[in-house]
């Protein structure tokens, strides 16, 4: 059976950018946050839940959930981020664990899943995805507020607001199986995460 491995990290500190380093090395990746888009299409469970909850102000003009207008909100509000976390995570969960299945079933048993996780170690149940480790993507805090002020737009105040809305990033290094420090040059963090793809792709027969 295909090994499964949690990816996860800080706001802007490279974790789509380590993912798709390991995509490129052969390694499957689900994006969550790829997950968490099509969860909220018009139409779907979770669509239907933020509209009861957050109004017709969470919309664009067309209809779909405006991501960055509820962004700004929930990380100002932290009840109002809890309430989005409750509707979306365990449609997010399933589709995941469903993914998951599918791939085990079609995969051969020394294939690697990589699942890109943003909150994995801020709010997923333990034991949520059976994961056999984690890795953890860090970068400093400075370079965290300049990725994050040219990624959404935001001044220096609402990026720290965003930072600490999550749980230290120190907290999640704590309980990492492996580290990939993204502070550096793109080169240094290709190295580190071609070192680590060596100890866990499945080795060549000699």
């Amino acid at each position: 059976m295909a090994r499964v491995i949690g990816l996860t990290g800080g706001l802007a500190s490279g974790k789509s950018t380590v993912a798709a380093l390991f995509r490129e090395l052969g390694a499957v990746v689900i994006s969550a946050d790829a997950i968490a888009r099509d969860v909220v299409e018009p139409g779907t469970e979770a669509y239907q839940e933020i509209l009861e909850a957050f109004g017709s102000e969470a919309l664009t003009a067309d209809g779909r959930i405006d991501r960055p207008r509820l962004a700004a909100r929930i990380f100002a509000d932290p009840a109002a981020r809890a309430r989005l976390n409750e509707i979306t995570h365990p449609h997010i969960r399933a589709r995941i664990a469903e993914a998951v299945r599918r791939l085990q079933a079609e995969l051969r048993a020394d294939a690697l899943i990589i699942l890109e996780i943003p909150l994995l170690l801020d709010t997923a149940p333990r034991g949520a995805y059976a994961l056999e480790a984690v890795i953890v993507v860090t970068a400093d805090e400075a370079t965290q507020i300049e990725r994050l002020r040219r990624r959404d737009g935001v001044t220096e105040e609402e990026a720290r607001r965003r930072l600490l809305a999550q749980r230290p990033l120190a907290e999640k290094v704590a309980e990492a199986d492996w580290v990939i420090d993204n502070s550096g040059s793109p080169e240094e963090t290709r190295r580190q995460v071609e070192s680590l793809w060596r100890r866990l792709a499945p080795q060549p027969p000699f």
